[in-house]
């Protein structure tokens, strides 16, 4: 199960950290990710990282502004998100991936039940 919390109202060039607790399994060999679902548009992807050695992969979009991590200790995924424009309002969502592959943005298994973020302008 994952939970994803952090969500909220920010004004453009502010900061939010969403995170995502796994519950249930351990994430030993899991591919999490990030997506996020805007009004009346399709889900993206937005970022992800290998739990067991770190790798990271961001969509163009968010390079530089967002930074995914990961808290073994906690089972916990995060993604810090600076210099918020008001495009970054959607829901968003977690995702967790068992099976490998080269590929971070898709395949995904297990999702969240996503969390509002608004960005105001």
């Amino acid at each position: 199960q994952l939970q994803a919390s952090g969500g909220g109202l920010v004004q453009a060039g502010g900061s939010l950290r969403l995170s995502c607790a796994a519950s249930g399994r351990t994430l030993h060999g899991y591919t999490m990710g990030w997506f996020r679902q805007a009004p009346g548009k399709e889900r993206e992807f937005v970022a992800a990282i290998r739990w067991s050695g770190g790798d990271t992969y961001y969509a163009d979009f968010v390079k530089g502004r967002f930074t995914i991590s990961r808290d073994k200790a906690k089972n916990t995924v995060y993604l810090q998100m600076n210099s918020l424009k008001p495009e970054d309002t959607a829901v968003y969502y977690c995702a967790a991936r068992g099976i490998w592959s080269l590929s971070f943005t898709d395949g995904y298994e297990y999702w969240g039940q996503g969390t509002q973020v608004t960005v105001s302008s």
